[in-house]
């Protein structure tokens, strides 16, 4: 096919390239070519030959998957240029903004690299821990004239926390009394203290003084943690969510202290994933496929969705549905929300969640090959997702009315042949005649790293960064507005040497 091959003809390109400066070849974005990639290595441009391969195409290669693919006009995707953002040498799980045009990234080999978003240029290299990076946080001052106005915290596999100073690269001071590796970290910005997640968890100020701690809650460990409203948190620990209120000090009290209020118990398997919607609801996700949105004031359970793969499906079908479905193709990997929706992903597949309406509005059940890591809804209304298959998709979110004469789809349990055919299509038609179809259209599919897309940034006119296990960091950038820039440049440079004046 053409899509093959382009990719067939990038590869060749970068076999052949061996240019010191910024390598300038086609990439191939889905079947539509990109038409600027460049890779910096330590900060400067090097070649392309020790770069992974690129990854095929899944539409090429699986000639019966389900995935939805895209042809060669994607005019709704941007990021037509990339660069390549090599130092790190293991996997690379996580990347934080650090302002409007900085971001870190780190990962298994436990160093840390803060970058400029607009340049790709490593602006440092930061070492301090010996094992993996387990978790990452920005620690930002409300007083832009204080000292370290822009930190980051990094907790390590070597029980270690380190606050980084973003503006020198230097480490500001290290925590290492830690009895197990800290999963989770999450900074209280008007309390102005930070919450670190391991067998217990612990309250500490900037300064790195221990505030305050609880008993020891797991071996495993605290999984995700959250701020609500009233001074409170919500830890998840295994199948449990528990509801902590932090009491700062003051002149009544002597000082911190941090109490367990309550314990939610509804799910019936480990929590992954937790987000927080608004200053009255969060949201959870568990290994199992279910969803559980809380009222964040009294921590009540406002509704729940254990059918992701199937909205008409009726709840007691339940039980039947898990016989078919296991749990990598269920596990809720990462929540995202705004105040209307929550986007899931679950499996391999991508759901919208309708807060008011408490029901999947719309799904793609296969979005990727593998299961998705990541999802965010972009300001311009665009979803985004990664996944273990290596590759990120562009997604929009479109309405339509059901067709009078068009067949009503009466789900999962049809597909297979048994069970409550008729049942489920009378309510599935009650459904629809009450609430207009959904759909997500796919509008983009970016293909450069060659193994799982673990997270990504979004960086308005600056890009879009991607980490993977393939050791890079990509930054996707809007061609036509690069290109744009790169003129503007010219013409100034032009100007400045007077070589734009009319010559008689």
């Amino acid at each position: 096919s053409g899509a093959a091959g382009s990719r067939r003809a990038w590869r060749r390109q970068a076999r052949g390239s061996h240019s010191s400066a910024a390598v300038r070849v086609q990439a191939v974005t889905a079947s539509r070519f990109v038409s600027n990639v460049s890779v910096y290595h330590g900060g400067s441009a090097t070649d392309l030959c020790h770069q992974p391969r690129p990854r095929l195409y899944c539409g090429c290669i699986q000639q019966k998957s389900s995935v939805q693919t895209i042809g060669e006009e994607q005019v709704q995707n941007p990021y037509t240029e990339l660069l390549v953002l090599k130092g790190h040498q293991d996997i690379v799980r996580f990347l934080v903004q650090i302002d409007d045009y900085r971001f870190a990234s780190a990962g298994d080999d436990g160093i840390i690299f803060l970058w400029n978003a607009q340049t790709g240029e490593k602006l440092f290299e930061l070492h301090g821990h010996t094992h993996k990076i387990t978790a990452i946080a920005p620690f930002f001052s409300s007083d832009a004239s204080e000292e370290n106005s822009h930190l980051i915290l990094t907790a390590s596999a070597d029980r270690t926390v380190i606050v980084w100073d973003c503006t020198t690269g230097k480490q500001v001071q290290k925590v290492s009394c830690f009895h197990s590796t800290v999963k989770c970290l999450t900074v209280l910005q008007r309390l102005d203290v930070w919450l670190s997640g391991g067998s217990d968890l612990c309250v500490w100020n900037r300064k790195l003084d221990l505030l305050c701690k609880t008993s020891h809650l797991t071996d495993a460990g605290i999984s995700a943690l959250v701020e609500l409203p009233k001074n409170c948190v919500a830890a998840a620990v295994g199948k449990e969510l528990i509801i902590f209120r932090l009491i700062a000090s003051s002149e009544k009290s002597e000082g911190w202290n941090i109490l367990e209020v309550k314990r939610l118990v509804d799910h019936q398997d480990n929590i992954l994933s937790l987000v927080i919607v608004n200053d009255l609801t969060f949201v959870t996700g568990s290994h199992v496929g279910e969803l559980i949105v809380w009222d964040a004031l009294d921590w009540t359970k406002q509704a729940s969705e254990c059918n992701f793969w199937d909205s008409s499906v009726q709840p007691d079908a339940r039980t039947e549905i898990k016989l078919s479905q296991s749990p990598n193709e269920t596990s809720v990997k990462h929540l995202a929300s705004d105040d209307e929706y929550v986007y899931a992903a679950v499996g391999k597949g991508i759901y919208i969640y309708n807060l008011q309406m408490k029901r999947v509005i719309a799904c793609q059940r296969t979005a990727h090959d593998s299961s998705v890591l990541h999802i965010e809804m972009l300001p311009n209304r665009q979803l985004i997702s990664c996944s273990e298959d290596g590759s990120v998709r562009i997604w929009e979110l479109r309405e339509k009315q059901q067709l009078p004469n068009e067949p009503v789809p009466t789900g999962f349990f049809n597909m297979w042949g048994f069970g409550r055919a008729n049942k489920q299509a009378n309510q599935a038609k009650k459904v629809q005649e009450n609430t207009p179809m959904h759909f997500l259209e796919l509008v983009g599919d970016l293909i450069g790293h060659s193994s799982a897309v673990q997270m990504f940034l979004y960086f308005s006119e600056l890009g879009l960064v991607t980490c993977s296990a393939d050791h890079l960091v990509i930054l996707w950038k809007d061609g036509e507005r690069e290109s744009r820039l790169r003129s503007l440049t010219l013409f100034q440079k032009l100007a400045q040497n007077g070589d734009l004046q009319p010559k008689f």
